[in-house]
């Protein structure tokens, strides 16, 4: 097991380690007492609040820039928490007044729970690309005065406001389900695309929205002058960074933060793969397109149609990332194989298709060499010539042994040749490629052929004319180009 393996073995491990130990302190020994002073409780919350402005200027800015309604929202979410842990902090009794001031609660319960709301709303697709971003500078502005203005004036005049609410009161209990649903979702977001990028930063993502789960019980459950309400201020810092520093840094590198919007696409993923599918996938492309640009290509456009099937059968995170990354690296066999064979415009020797024949076995030995590619990649690699029928190549495999992401590879990779142009033909009709998978049923699978053909054609007829004109049997030559 290579480095690599163990520490994307290890990761998810830590994270749930590092949620599970406070839930458990929490639920043990939370309720017993414990004294924060007053400066102990300022400072705790204003590092906070301090946290949570840079992440709203930050992603206030970057979403203004890049247009992007989402990243504004982000922002508004940050500042409005801003703004709530400000007043919580400034209510410490001795700090502005030296008794008790209902702004205290109130802004301490609200602070959690309305910024998971608004960071839930980032999911909108209407806030993807908004015609207009001012509207949400506008909101942005006026909530975060409207906060503080409120606030302050609850400040001025502490016997207006009551102690509200009240642990395990009726309120509290109802913002602690409205907040802890919100974050719910957001964790949700966070780990499926975990399973797509296994990046690290998105499970971050998912474990400080987790920690704030663990803030908003103490605060509206457990209540204050406890060891469970202490350990609440500590996490609820971590967690507001945890959030907000990966997803600044995404929206820097990509326009989004994919852990909280949770709506990485084929295209994107494939488009992006250094950034989501890591480094090693990406140089190998590099190596591939330095050395024959139209299969470097071509494996491009097969990962995108293999991806997008994925997702048009409903596949899971994990069998789509596999597919994407199957898909980029399926031909990087075809490394082996003389350019002069690869680029022959005329038909292939035997000696030369038994060459070309050999590609799937030196590409999935050379992931072996590298190590740290997944069994499923490997075997797409290696077993993307195969047919339902057994007629395929290098094993001869049959119906029964063929996974759903290889059948999907196989289609998509004979599909980009077919519509593709090769130096000994020109591209096909997508009408002429469909009619010929469809007429071939005994060697690609159907639903597979449907679900390509509603993914990138969804204005075909269910049935295509069987009149369309085929090509004669060109075996040798249509295998090669795949």
């Amino acid at each position: 097991m290579t480095p690599n393996m163990v520490r994307s073995r290890l990761i998810p491990f830590v994270m749930l380690l590092a949620v599970f130990v406070p839930t458990v302190v929490v639920v043990t020994i939370g309720t017993r007492p414990a004294m924060l002073t007053a400066p102990q409780h300022f400072g705790l919350v204003v590092t906070a609040a301090t946290i949570a402005c840079f992440a709203s200027l930050a992603l206030s800015v970057a979403g203004a820039r890049a247009r992007d309604g989402r990243a504004m929202l982000m922002g508004t979410a940050f500042s409005t928490m801003t703004a709530l842990f400000m007043v919580h902090a400034l209510a410490t009794p001795t700090i502005l007044h030296a008794g008790f001031n209902g702004m205290m609660p109130l802004a301490g319960g609200l602070s959690v729970p309305v910024g998971a709301v608004l960071l839930g709303l980032t999911a909108l697709p209407a806030l993807r690309r908004p015609r207009c971003v001012r509207p949400l500078v506008a909101l942005q502005v006026a909530l975060f005065v409207g906060v503080m203005g409120f606030g302050l004036y609850g400040l001025l005049n502490p016997t207006v406001l009551p102690a509200v609410p009240k642990a395990k009161s009726e309120p509290a209990l109802g913002l602690l389900f409205v907040g802890a649903f919100c974050l719910g979702l957001l964790i949700i977001r966070a780990v499926r695309t975990y399973l797509l990028t296994r990046r690290s930063a998105d499970l971050t993502v998912a474990l400080g929205c987790a920690w704030l789960s663990i803030t908003l019980w103490v605060n509206l459950v457990t209540g204050p002058m406890t060891i469970g309400y202490f350990l609440g201020h500590t996490l609820e810092i971590c967690a507001v960074a945890l959030v907000a520093i990966p997803t600044a840094l995404d929206l820097r590198r990509a326009g989004a933060s994919r852990a909280l919007v949770g709506d990485l696409t084929a295209t994107e993923l494939v488009e992006s793969e250094e950034a989501y599918l890591g480094p090693r996938v990406r140089a190998l492309m590099v190596r591939l397109e330095r050395r024959d640009v139209s299969t470097e290509e071509h494996t491009r456009r097969v990962a995108y149609l293999a991806a997008r099937v994925g997702e048009e059968l409903k596949l899971s995170a994990t069998a789509r990332r596999h597919l994407a990354v199957g898909g980029l690296l399926h031909d990087i066999g075809k490394l082996s194989v003389p350019l002069e064979v690869l680029n022959k415009p005329g038909k292939l020797s035997d000696e030369e298709f038994d060459l070309i024949k050999r590609h799937p076995g030196d590409g999935r030995k050379l992931l072996e060499e590298l190590g740290g590619f997944p069994e499923a990649v490997r075997a797409l690699v290696s077993d993307h010539h195969e047919r339902l029928d057994g007629s395929g190549y290098p094993h001869g495999l049959d119906a029964r042994q063929m996974c759903i992401e290889t059948r999907i590879l196989a289609v998509c990779d004979v599909y980009d040749a077919l519509v593709s142009d090769r130096v000994y033909r020109a591209a096909w009709s997508p009408e002429r490629a469909f009619a010929l998978l469809e007429e071939e049923s005994h060697a690609y699978d159907q639903t597979v052929v449907a679900a390509l053909k509603q993914a990138i054609c969804p204005s075909f007829v269910a049935d295509l004319k069987p009149s369309l004109a085929l090509p004669n049997r060109i075996v040798v030559d249509r295998t090669r180009a795949t």
